[in-house]
């Protein structure tokens, strides 16, 4: 069974083409710059080298179709025509309160996802967008939507009400909702399987560290708290997110420098998190050869970063009582040896021991505590295209 599995931004559209039958990527790739100047495709199939075509793609459904094109092209393709495809599996970042699980995509989920737009203004439309194409493109195939915000769906209603007048949360469902549920339950459920223990057994902290970072806590196999919030921007400092903030500053700059709501929206979501504290990238490779050289605001936004994780993992292993895993996953946690170090010599109080040597790697799946922490430390690159797929053919079986 060949699933594709399909995730649409603004201007971007990224795509993998997965057989099931021994998980295997047969191709993978992406649309860059769709309705912008230098817009391209950058494909790439197991059996051969990378394709890069560059032309014109006015909207989403031209770059589909250029992704059609690449699959079952008589030279680079993988498949000889997309009769051979199952079904399409779509991510989708906010499900509100209508998903707590993934869906087959009919009309009444497409209302239910236009109906969210408004809690995911930036990352809904392109998503729509996404799938719309598709349903014109492959009428006859089965669609399937996977939700950033599924799996922490499970959340205590302690855990996801905010402290403010009730009536918000009633009239517009203003809570915590959690995102990069896909990567979490990924990586979850590989741990447990890595531990030899059923998933609902397993009392872990996921660690997706990226340029978006959030920890969440699993208790029983089961998404119980998470650092993100109704939007991306609470929690962790991230790249460019400032996190946790006290909420007085938004006013207090609105007035000092004269900034409209949507000015102080842009600092708070693109000009802060890391690049701001260090002035110089969010980029954590180009902070850590800063810090190496000696500059000091790369080294505290480096230290901020990690000890923002450590108060995070800190309170959900009080919130768990037990601890079996802490995971490392994503772009940071997979491929930064200094801040997985940084993080884990700050958690002796949980009998967190790693070793060194063996956490000097990157990018690879690895046990990097000792045989006598207390608490098993691993990495575990995350695959959320993956774990779209294995949604999408549990529902089209």
């Amino acid at each position: 069974m060949d699933i594709l599995v399909i995730n649409c931004g603004s201007s971007s559209l990224k795509y993998q083409l997965i057989d099931m039958n021994g998980e295997n990527v047969l191709a993978k790739g992406i649309v860059e710059r769709i309705g912008i100047d230098g817009s391209r495709i950058k494909h790439e199939p197991h059996n051969s080298e990378k394709i890069v075509i560059e032309e014109p793609i006015k909207n989403h459904k031209e770059a589909l179709k250029m992704v059609v094109d690449a699959i079952t092209n008589s030279e680079y393709g993988v498949i000889e025509s997309m009769d051979q495809i199952s079904a399409v599996g779509h991510r989708v970042v906010h499900g509100g309160e209508d998903f707590s699980k993934s869906v087959i995509i009919d009309d009444k989920v497409m209302d239910a996802l236009n109906r969210n737009i408004e809690l995911a203004p930036l990352h809904n439309p392109p998503n729509i967008i996404g799938i719309e194409a598709c349903k014109e493109i492959m009428p006859n195939v089965p669609m399937v939507a996977v939700f950033d915000t599924a799996f922490h769906q499970t959340l205590p209603e302690e855990n996801y009400i905010y402290a403010i007048p009730y009536e918000y949360y009633e009239k517009y469902k203003i809570r915590r909702y959690g995102f990069h549920g896909t990567s979490h339950k990924y990586v979850a459920i590989r741990t447990a399987e890595i531990l030899n223990k059923q998933l609902s057994d397993l009392n872990a902290i996921t660690c997706h560290l990226g340029n978006g970072a959030s920890i969440t806590a699993i208790k029983s196999g089961i998404s119980i708290d998470t650092s993100m919030g109704f939007t991306p921007l609470e929690g962790l400092a991230m790249g460019t997110r400032s996190g946790n903030i006290d909420p007085a500053i938004i006013p207090f700059l609105m007035k000092k420098e004269n900034m409209s709501f949507d000015d102080v929206n842009d600092v708070l979501n693109k000009k802060s998190g890391v690049l701001g504290v260090s002035g110089i990238s969010s980029d954590f490779r180009d902070l850590e050869d800063e810090a190496e050289k000696g500059n000091k605001r790369a080294k505290l936004a480096l230290n901020l970063f990690a000890n923002r994780v450590v108060k995070y993992i800190s309170a959900y292993a009080s919130e768990l009582g037990r601890v079996d895993a802490i995971v490392f996953t994503a772009g940071v946690g997979e491929n930064s040896p200094l801040i997985r170090e940084m993080v884990c010599e700050n958690l002796g109080i949980l009998g967190v021991k790693i070793d060194k040597n063996v956490n000097d790697f990157k990018g690879k799946e690895r046990m990097i505590s000792t045989d006598d922490s207390k608490v098993k430390v691993l990495v575990v690159p995350t695959n959320e295209e993956l774990m779209i797929a294995r949604e999408t053919v549990e529902l089209v079986k």
